[in-house]
């Protein structure tokens, strides 16, 4: 990957033992700083990764070359080897090393493949973002800071016992949050939404957690999901880059898995992006659906073919809990991904979600609602308790209806429901 820049290695030691590492894995050039050096060495060498050696490092160091780094465009990747203290939001932690506290993961067969990985993964994100800051125009400012985990991110935590509302909690109060009780409850979510991460807490023999594991490995879909899982003594090694085995509180969790979690968001974000620009700016990239400029024109097109054509036309308005925007969000995803390939839909500034559905009738548009919201019903999103079950509304195209009028129908059914 020497075509991306150099890698920049930052540490105490003359020469780190996971600096081998890259050159074993073909992640060159490696250009090695000192922690006094480490800032300048950022803007001079303009590297392509930086790898910093953390345990013996005050804090403050890291946070300055934190700030240094986030400045860089494209997005550059920081990883954190061996921190002891938590690390800043565009830092991700690395655990290499079997030193078993309480803050300290177990380590995981195949450290210095892992790593590797881990560095793959991050160019990737890198190179994304290259492409969108080439092909976007006219150019805006896109950055990882940009992406907040309690608006943007949501992670699926699965788990049983004492642990599982401790983690809900400490992982609610920065991002949104899907649970699941059982491996089978979670690869359902995963099917069916977005999902930025996986928190796999206790509750599960190691047998099961070893097979929920291979069947990410297996799937491409899955394989650079950020995956924290808190049952330590996992003996075989997996294909999984953004994997950590963590023994800690769920503080700890938390603080580890977000920085990994906010990235692979970052990485969605972008890739959405892309697919607006293919679509000549037709969609919204923070949702996937389309923005309303573009919806309102579809929309009026619709109504006007339908009454020409023929055949059946319906629309449906899923309100959310004003006092938590993040819902609005977290629905207009889930609508995006699941909703069938004829139908479209926009959020709109009300905080609701529009969304019509071609060739249906009332009956069928009620159905298709209902399956919608009901996949939205187990989403928290930042708070605890903090549901995303939107109230449905339905209406169906007239003879004599235009956009004005339906739309019209529509919000007063809504007004109705919500009295």
């Amino acid at each position: 990957m020497s075509q991306q820049g150099p890698i920049l290695v930052v540490s105490t030691a003359k020469r780190p033992s996971f600096a081998a590492t890259l050159d074993v894995a073909r992640l060159f050039p490696v250009i090695e700083s000192g922690w006094t050096d480490a800032a300048r060495a950022v803007e001079q060498v303009q590297p392509a990764a930086v790898l910093a050696e953390t345990s013996g490092t005050n804090a403050a160091g890291l946070a300055e070359l934190a700030v240094r780094v986030a400045a860089r465009q494209p997005y550059l990747p920081l990883i954190a080897i061996d921190p002891q203290n938590p690390v800043p939001d565009n830092a991700i932690p690395f655990f290499q090393s079997q030193v078993f506290q309480s803050q300290v993961p177990h380590a995981q067969q195949g450290g210095s493949d892992r790593l590797a990985a881990r560095l793959r993964a991050a160019l990737r994100v890198r190179s994304l973002h290259a492409t969108v800051m080439r092909r976007l125009v006219p150019a805006a400012p896109m950055a990882l800071s940009h992406i907040d985990p309690a608006r943007d991110a949501t992670v699926l935590l699965i788990g049983r016992g004492g642990a599982y509302p401790a983690l809900s909690v400490a992982l609610g109060e920065r991002t949104g949050v899907v649970g699941a009780l059982s491996i089978e409850a979670a690869a359902k979510h995963l099917n069916v939404r977005d999902i930025d991460g996986i928190v796999l807490g206790e509750g599960f023999s190691l047998r099961v957690v070893d097979a929920f594991l291979t069947v990410l490995t297996e799937d491409a879909r899955f394989r650079n999901l950020p995956v924290v899982v808190t049952a330590g003594d996992l003996a075989p090694a997996y294909d999984l880059p953004n994997l950590e085995i963590i023994s800690g509180d769920a503080v700890q969790v938390a603080a580890i898995g977000l920085p990994l979690i906010r990235q692979y968001a970052f990485e969605a974000h972008l890739s959405r992006t892309l697919k607006a620009i293919d679509a000549d700016g037709l969609i919204d990239a923070r949702t996937g659906l389309l923005t309303p400029e573009a919806f309102e024109r579809d929309f009026a097109s619709a109504i006007y073919q339908t009454q020409q054509r023929g055949g059946g036309l319906s629309v449906a308005r899923f309100a959310f809990d004003p006092g938590h925007p993040r819902a609005q969000f977290d629905g207009a995803r889930i609508i995006s991904r699941l909703m069938r390939q004829m139908d479209f839909g926009a959020a709109q500034d009300d905080g609701s979600v529009v969304v019509v559905f071609a060739e249906a009738d009332l009956k069928s548009a009620h159905a298709i609602a209902r399956r919608l919201s009901s996949v939205m019903r187990h989403t928290s999103h930042g708070q605890r308790d903090a549901r995303s079950e939107p109230t449905v509304t339905v209406a169906t195209l007239l003879p004599n209806d235009s956009v004005k009028s339906l739309r019209s129908r529509l919000q007063e059914d809504a007004q109705r429901a919500a009295s």
